[in-house]
Formats: structure tokens, C-alpha cells, sequence
């Protein structure tokens, strides 16, 4: 994955955890109001702040995009209690200079004619907002931020919580 440098530190904090993280479920309105999530695998986090995903031109999710641009993407690792959400305005892109900039082999078994597959395209994520909640990075840190704010109610120790507007 390519994580590109961003012009300010909150979203470079935004894209320290895509790129730890790497794997976001992609949430989508279907027409009639119902929401639904897939796992996506991020491709790159370009220095505007936009996120890039392959997909298929006949799936579900391309058409959902297509009528209801606004979407959500869900990063999260359990283990170190991190979380990521983002909101923003998906876009199909047919770009063969950035499929080929962004191609690897492990896209290769849902796209065995590689860049000339015509159902290829990739769906472009300008974030509008982002916001995370990163714990400490020791599990005794977590710990002793989660003893701390049940004796004193000072959740401070138990990690930061940031929104990010674009």
C-alpha cells in the first residue's frame, strides 16, 4: 500500500492508521435506504487525503456509489484498541495510469486479465471527515489508563480521540 505524505498532521495521523491498518469495511446505501458494508482492501492514500480501492465494474457497490455518493469507511485493530472512521464522496475512476501505478499481483484472483480486465475500475474516497480513537501502545498502558479513569473517572490515560474536517 502507498501512503502518501499529508499536508497537515491530523490527517497524517489519519493515514498512519490506514496504513497500519490497511483493510477498511466500505459502507454503501443500497436504493432504498438499507446500509451495506464489505471488506475493502486500501490501495493508496494520495497526498490530497483520498483514499483508492480496486473493484469491479458489475459490483453492487459501484452502483450504490453511483446514486448515493456518500460513504463510510471502518478501519479498525481490536488488539491495540484502535479505530478509524471516515465519511466521504466516492467517485468510479477508469484511469489505466493510476490502475497501473496502484496494481499488484494480489488483485490478480478477482482480475485474472489484469489491467486489460474491462470490468476493473477503482473507487476513489475524497475524505470529508475522519475521526479515531488511538489507545496507548502497551497493553500495561492500557491498563493502567482504564484503572486510572475507573478509580479518579480521568479518562485522559486511556488514549486520544480526534476529528478531522476537511
Amino acid at each position: 500500500m502507498d501512503v502518501q505524505q499529508q499536508a497537515h498532521q491530523e490527517l497524517q495521523d489519519v493515514a498512519q492508521l490506514v496504513e497500519e491498518i490497511k483493510f477498511a469495511m466500505m459502507t454503501t446505501e443500497e436504493e432504498d435506504g438499507t446500509l451495506r458494508s464489505r471488506p475493502m482492501s486500501t490501495m493508496q492514500m494520495d497526498s490530497a487525503g483520498n483514499l483508492w480501492f480496486f473493484t469491479g465494474l458489475d459490483s453492487p457497490k459501484v452502483d450504490e456509489a453511483l446514486h448515493h455518493r456518500q460513504v463510510n469507511l471502518s478501519y479498525a485493530r481490536p488488539d491495540k484498541q484502535d479505530y478509524l472512521s471516515v465519511s466521504g464522496v466516492v467517485e468510479v475512476v477508469r484511469d489505466k495510469e493510476k490502475m497501473r501505478s496502484l496494481w499488484t499481483p494480489w488483485i490478480k484472483p478477482w482480475f485474472p486479465n489484469g489491467l486489460d480486465d474491462p470490468n476493473l475500475v477503482l473507487l476513489k474516497v475524497a475524505i470529508t471527515e475522519a475521526e479515531y480513537w488511538v489507545a496507548p501502545g502497551s497493553a500495561v498502558k492500557r491498563m493502567y489508563g482504564l484503572a486510572k479513569g475507573i478509580m479518579t473517572g480521568n479518562t485522559d490515560a486511556l488514549g486520544d480521540n480526534r476529528k478531522v474536517i476537511m
